[in-house]
Parts: C-alpha cells; structure tokens; sequence
C-alpha cells in the first residue's frame, strides 16, 4: 500500500536548521511532484515546497523563500525538506505529498499523504 513516512522534525532553537526526510513506498515515486506543506496550530495547512518529478524544477512558499530547500532522491524514494533560520513562526505539523501534476501548491491535486513530523521552534 501506498506509504508517506515523515521524520527529522523536532525541538529547536530559533536561528537554527532542521532536515525533514519523508520516504515514500507503494507508488511509483518517480513519477510524482513531491510537496511539502505545514499546519500550525489553529491554522489552515498551507504550501510550502513542491519539486518537479526529475527534481529539476521547484517551488516556494513566498514565507520560505531562501530559507528552506527541497530536494529529492529518486534513487531512494525520498524527498527532503531542509530549512535554515528556523523563525519561531515555522512551527507547525510538516507533511509530505504526492501529486501527478507539475509543481502544484493547491492541496486538492496532492493524492497521497503522509502523517506529519512536528517542527517546534524555541525562542
């Protein structure tokens, strides 16, 4: 069955850097854009990064932009999520995607899900 499974989310300090993993199985991966996205609490999930299938093209939330990376590994069925300068505002659930369309930031195109990782960020 299809499987999303997010980690590396945690404590830390503002200032500092966090690397998500979300290891994918069950579908064929290298077929799919990869997105990630984030809820915080009493917040609608909202976009953050999505990459192209062949991770040649990506795309940013403007609140992301510069600080955050979003790589993939088809080889491994991976896709990563690394954020720098973590604000106290990027904490949030963080959860992984897959859509068979091209770089989608709309959650509605996203057909597969993982459970999420939380990312809490301390002043």
């Amino acid at each position: 069955q299809v499987q999303l499974v997010e980690s590396g989310g945690g404590l830390v300090q503002a200032g500092g850097s966090l690397r998500l993993d979300c290891a994918a199985s069950g579908f064929t991966f290298s077929s799919y854009t990869m997105g990630w996205f984030r809820q915080a609490t009493g917040k609608e999930r909202e976009f953050v990064a999505a990459v192209s299938w062949n991770n040649v093209d990506t795309k940013y939330a403007d609140s992301v932009k510069g600080q955050f990376t979003i790589f993939r590994d088809n080889a491994a069925n991976m896709v990563f999520l690394q954020m720098n300068s973590l604000k106290l505002e990027d904490t949030a659930v963080y959860y992984c995607a897959a859509a068979l369309w091209e770089l989608e930031t709309s959650q509605t195109r996203y057909e597969y899900w993982g459970q999420g990782t939380q990312v809490t960020v301390s002043s």
